[in-house]
């Protein structure tokens, strides 16, 4: 990468209009913060340690866990680390990790929703061979192609926002380095890359988005031919539960990149949204509402207390 840069540190500025409101806003996301690592977490422990949860589906839960632990991570301690009082300096190289992260654990989880989108396709429609076509060999190759395709992105949309010279201001109107704000305090004209990593990240989420809608059209007419009425309820109650998290994952996509003129205030909004209670809410939707996770998360417990009596 090209670092023509005069500027070697950034001022992160926060939250658009919340000053003197630091210590209730780190209390507030301290607080999301560690529910979001303790459910991931919990998640972890409850498909590693539980044979019955070894099946193609929680895998990929388990990897969309671990992203969600990894994707506040990028910008959560540095914000808790100045709402407490401390320095709001950020340096070139960590704005440039941070943008990185950022978008490579993004991208990484829209590739995984379309990929556990097709999981549900393959299991519902096409059942009897469901264990021959998700093999472990294609959930593995599945699993690391999602975080390679998600590096490529991330790597391309780094590279164009750090080509530029950045000679000062070195204020960055935001809570974490984003490509928005990041292309506004660049000395040069930004418009030809705003419009190339807006097609970028716009065609990324719209091919995503079909690939996600074209399964679950697929998926909703298979369980209409269903007969048995618990067969349908079941297939619904697991179907409506990953379409949630994913227009949960979607939703801030559109609203923060894809947006004509964007509104510091609501994308500040929104990426808190993103950063911290989708992931936060993750383990409920997909994984804590389902009678098989119950069942083990029960024997997780049972165990810890056999293990603390002992």
């Amino acid at each position: 990468m090209r670092n023509i840069s005069m500027v070697t540190k950034f001022l992160l500025l926060g939250i658009p209009h919340t000053e003197g409101l630091e210590t209730m806003l780190f209390i507030f996301f301290l607080s999301f913060y560690f529910f979001t690592l303790l459910g991931n977490l919990l998640i972890l422990l409850i498909i590693v340690s539980s044979t019955r949860l070894h099946t193609p589906m929680y895998f990929f839960l388990g990897k969309l866990s671990v992203c969600d632990i990894f994707f506040p991570s990028v910008s959560s301690p540095k914000m808790l680390f100045y709402l407490s009082g401390n320095s709001q300096e950020i340096s070139y190289a960590g704005c440039v990790s941070q943008l990185f992260f950022y978008h490579f654990l993004g991208c990484t989880k829209c590739f995984l929703y379309t990929v556990m989108a097709y999981d549900r396709f393959v299991a519902i429609c096409y059942p009897l061979c469901y264990k021959v076509i998700m093999s472990h060999r294609v959930c593995a190759i599945l699993a690391m192609g999602t975080s390679f395709f998600g590096c490529i992105q991330a790597t391309f949309l780094t590279t164009l926002t750090f080509q530029l010279p950045y000679c000062g201001p070195n204020e960055v109107d935001y809570y974490f380095c984003d490509i928005p704000v990041m292309l506004k305090l660049a000395c040069a004209d930004a418009s030809t890359l705003e419009l190339v990593e807006f097609i970028s990240v716009g065609f990324m989420s719209l091919s995503c988005f079909l690939l996600i809608v074209t399964s679950y059209s697929c998926i909703v007419c298979s369980i209409l031919q269903i007969h048995s009425a618990e067969g349908r309820r079941r297939a619904f109650s697991t179907c409506s539960a990953h379409l949630t998290a994913i227009l949960l994952a979607f939703m801030p996509v559109v609203l923060i990149y894809l947006q004509p003129t964007p509104n510091p205030w609501l994308n500040a909004a929104v990426q808190i949204l993103n950063n911290l209670v989708t992931p936060m809410l993750n383990p409920l939707i997909c994984s804590l509402g389902n009678k098989e996770v119950k069942y083990s998360l029960r024997k997780v417990l049972q165990q810890l207390d056999l293990l603390s009596e002992k």
